[in-house]
């Protein structure tokens, strides 16, 4: 068997298991929470640098795109959001994966995007490994207040998942989903 040579930041980006208490992903991470902070703490009036501020935080960020504060991120480099989104207060969206929102996407408020996993074994548990799986929102999705989106997750278009509801599994295109765990209850039709 051959050693790994890759770093914490590589192990981490290929979604395989790392340490996250690494110098370089603390560097990254703390670049992140000053941005975020920064932007947490804008008023609405301040529309030019609160968006400015989501520029150099997140990987991507289409026109016409806002995210009210507070919002809170892992390191926002590997968040892209489309354009025209609307994210409510108290977006959490934890990227040690990639995290893809499409265009004009409805989320409201205390959503959270949860891309880290953690081994189920309680050795490398209790010795800090950790890894993320992507999130995948598609266009036109409407995620009601409080819902948790879990790893590995991809949400199709035009689907509607109804507050609260937890989404362990993928959700096809043009349906709505409730619950815990989130289950289809019918589809959309227009």
């Amino acid at each position: 068997m051959t050693e790994d040579t890759r770093t914490m930041r590589e192990r981490m980006l290929a979604g395989d298991l790392y340490i996250a208490d690494d110098p370089v992903l603390a560097e990254e991470n703390q670049r992140a929470l000053d941005l975020m902070d920064a932007y947490n703490a804008t008023s609405v009036r301040q529309g030019p640098l609160r968006r400015r501020l989501l520029e150099e935080l997140l990987g991507s960020v289409g026109k016409g795109t806002e995210i009210r504060p507070p919002f809170y991120v892992d390191y926002g480099r590997q968040i892209s959001v489309g354009a025209r989104t609307f994210a409510n207060f108290g977006l959490v969206a934890l990227d040690v994966a990639r995290i893809v929102i499409g265009d004009d996407v409805q989320i409201g408020p205390n959503v959270q995007l949860l891309t880290p996993t953690h081994p189920v074994e309680p050795g490398p548990r209790r010795e800090k490994w950790e890894a993320a799986e992507p999130i995948t929102i598609g266009d036109n999705v409407w995620l009601g207040g409080g819902v948790i989106v879990c790893p590995g997750v991809t949400i199709g278009e035009n689907t509607v998942v109804g507050a609260g509801a937890v989404v362990t599994k993928d959700l096809p295109a043009n349906v709505v989903a409730v619950g815990n765990p989130a289950r289809v209850v019918r589809e959309i039709i227009d």
